[in-house]
C-alpha cells in the first residue's frame, strides 16, 4: 500500500522563547513491512502574526538511538513565540505474514524463564523489555488482570492475543478521558482511555507475568464515514505493542527476506489492543511504525527544552492517506473544507 503521511505540530507560546533545543521522532524506519520512499522534516518559527520563517534541518541533525529509531536534533537561537514542525513521509507498506503460519507454540512460562538469570546462559537482548519502565511498570494489579489469559501451559501468543481482545472489550476508548502523563494504573482502574493508555496497560500486563514487550508509536490509515471525504489533519498518531516470540517462522518460508533470515529464530509480534488486530511485525498494511521503545516516554514525536515561553497552546494535525488520494486532498476545494 502506497501511503503519504503529514504530521504537523504547532506550539503557540504566551511569551517569547529565547532559546530552544528539540528532539523529533518523526521519521519512520525501513523494515521488512515498510519502505520509506521519501521523508522531509521542516522546522519553522515566527513572532506574532509574522509568517513562520523556515529553519531547515540538515543531515547532521539526524542520529539513530539505542533502539534503532531515527531522531532529529534542532536548536533554535532566534526569539520566537510560534513553532511549527512538519514531517512529510511517503512509504510503501506490506501486509504481515498470515497469522496461521506464524503462531508460536512456546508456552508463556518457557518464554518467561528465558529472561531469568541462568549461569553461562546466552543473554536475551529482548529481556530489557521485560522490566518495568516509568509508564508501564510491573505491578500485581496488572498481573491479576492478565492472569485469566495466562493459564498454566498455554502458548504465549495465544494468551497474548486473548489479553489483547479482553482489553479491547473491557476498556472504553474515550478521548480526553486521560492525559499524556496519566499513569497506566489509573487508566486500568478507570477502564477507559486512548490508544496510548491501552498500549501501556497491555505492556504492563505482559511484563507483570514476566514477558518482554515494547511500545510502538505510529499511524493507522482510517476510513472516512460513507459519503464523506477524507479531511486534512483529522487523523492522529497511534500506539500499540510488540511481544517478543521465538521461532515465529520456519526457514522454509520463502517470504523471509535475506536481510531478515536471522529473525526467523525469533522476532516481534505486534498486537493492537485498541482495534484488536495483530500480526507478525505489523498488525496490517494500513499501519505505519514510527518508533519503538520501553514506553511512550522513550519516543514522543517531539520533545525539548526551552528558555522562556511561559504557558503554551499545542495543536497537532495528522493526515494519513493513500498516495492516489493525495492530489484531491491538496486541491483548494478540499483544503478549505477542513
Amino acid at each position: 500500500m502506497d501511503l503519504h503521511i503529514t504530521h504537523e505540530t504547532r506550539y503557540d507560546y504566551a511569551s517569547t522563547v529565547e532559546l530552544a533545543q528539540h528532539i523529533a521522532y518523526l521519521r519512520p524506519p525501513d523494515t521488512p513491512w515498510q519502505t520509506v520512499l521519501e521523508h522531509q522534516l521542516t522546522v519553522e518559527t515566527g513572532m506574532g502574526e509574522d509568517s513562520p520563517r523556515p529553519t531547515p534541518t540538515g543531515p547532521d541533525a539526524w542520529s539513530v538511538d539505542v533502539y534503532g529509531n531515527h531522531r532529529a536534533f534542532f536548536a533554535l537561537d532566534r526569539p520566537h513565540n510560534l513553532l511549527r514542525v512538519t514531517a512529510l513521509s511517503a512509504l510503501i507498506t506490506r501486509a504481515p505474514h498470515p497469522t496461521a503460519s506464524t503462531l508460536s507454540t512456546v508456552t508463556w512460562e518457557a518464554l518467561r524463564d528465558q529472561y531469568r538469570y541462568q549461569a553461562r546462559a546466552t543473554w536475551q537482548s529482548a529481556a530489557e523489555f521485560s522490566f518495568s519502565s516509568p509508564r508501564a511498570p510491573r505491578h500485581e494489579a496488572f498481573a491479576a488482570y492478565a492472569r485469566p489469559s495466562f493459564t498454566p501451559g498455554r502458548p504465549a501468543l495465544q494468551a497474548a492475543r486473548e489479553l489483547m481482545t479482553r482489553i479491547h472489550a473491557d476498556f472504553q476508548y474515550q478521548t480526553h478521558s486521560t492525559e499524556v502523563h496519566t499513569p497506566a494504573l489509573t487508566a486500568l482502574e478507570m477502564r477507559q482511555g486512548v490508544c496510548q493508555d491501552f498500549a501501556h496497560i497491555m505492556l504492563a500486563c505482559l511484563r507483570s507475568v514476566g514477558l518482554a514487550a515494547r511500545y510502538v508509536s505510529g499511524y493507522l490509515l482510517t476510513t472516512p464515514p460513507p459519503g464523506r471525504p477524507r479531511l486534512i489533519g483529522s487523523d492522529a498518531s497511534h500506539a500499540w505493542v510488540s511481544l517478543w516470540l521465538p521461532d515465529l517462522r520456519s526457514e522454509e518460508d520463502d517470504q523471509v527476506s535475506k536481510a531478515n533470515e536471522e529473525s526467523a529464530r525469533g522476532g516481534w509480534y505486534d498486537l493492537d489492543p485498541t482495534n484488536a488486530r495483530d500480526g507478525w511485525g505489523t498488525p496490517g498494511e494500513d499501519y505505519v511504525t514510527l518508533a519503538t521503545g520501553r514506553d511512550y516516554a522513550d519516543v514522543p514525536p517531539l520533545r525539548g527544552v526551552i528558555h522562556g515561553g511561559g504557558t503554551h497552546g499545542l495543536h497537532v494535525a495528522v493526515t494519513v492517506a493513500p498516495q492516489d488520494e493525495l492530489a484531491a486532498l491538496t486541491s483548494p476545494a478540499q483544503a478549505t473544507a477542513v
